[in-house]
Formats: structure tokens, sequence, C-alpha cells
């Protein structure tokens, strides 16, 4: 199971407004250094005073070398004022999935609260905004 994969699933279940960063654990735990300054960043931008972001040209193929590109729904966005959420998935195998959304906010007040590097599933979900069963 990799990220790319629960993005897929979240994607076709997805009703809410927000941006999220997804995050995929096969252990009991995620370390809070997963989610990296700038995404950290990003995510606050979104929520509080603007976030704009071009959406880079694809080529179709890896290694492509013509200008042909992949198409996309259009050249760039911005966002403010909107609920920005860390996304985790505790994957554990033959087990139904669920992507557990946690306010940007209160994923920084848990990492400079806690004693422990990483965030439980418990913890996870004790703090979460949400849950989302993914099929």
């Amino acid at each position: 199971m990799k990220e790319k994969t629960i993005q897929t699933l979240f994607s076709k279940v997805c009703n809410i407004r927000g941006v999220f960063e997804l995050k995929i654990t096969k252990k009991s735990s995620i370390a809070y250094s997963v989610v990296k300054p700038h995404q950290e960043e990003a995510l606050l931008k979104a929520n509080n005073k603007g976030f704009f972001h071009k959406i880079t040209d694809q080529p179709i193929f890896k290694k492509m070398k013509t200008r042909f590109n992949r198409p996309k729904p259009f050249d760039c966005f911005y966002v403010t004022k909107y609920p920005a959420y860390v996304a985790i998935c505790y994957y554990k195998p033959r087990q139904p999935k669920e992507l557990i959304l946690i306010n940007i906010s209160d994923f920084i007040t848990a990492r400079e609260t806690d004693t422990r590097k990483s965030l439980t599933e418990e913890k996870a979900k004790s703090i979460s905004s949400q849950i989302i069963s993914l099929k």
C-alpha cells in the first residue's frame, strides 16, 4: 500500500472542502517530522492568509522529451480560509482503511506538546476533525 493508492481511494469518497497533506504508515505511530516545513507552511497559508499554486506541466510519459503534456484541469489556484488537514492512514493489511483528518493547527499543537516524537493512532483519532472510511 502506497500513499498514491490512498490518494486515489480518498478522491473517490472526499466530499469536504479543504486542502490535504496525505500520509501513510504501516506502524502504530507516525513521526511528526513526516510533515515537512514547506508542507506545514503551505497548509497554514491555505488555512489563514492565502496560498497560491501553479500546477506544473507534466509530460504524458516519464522522461518524455516532447512538448506534449497531460491535460490539466486549469493553470493555478488560490485558496484562503480553507480548512487544512494532515490526513493520516494507519495501514493494516486486510483491515478497513481509514483516513484520519487532523486540522494543521491541532497537528502542530500535538507535536509541540507531545512527549513523544511520533503520533499514535489513538492520539490522532482523539485530536481528529473527522475520520473518513476508504473503500
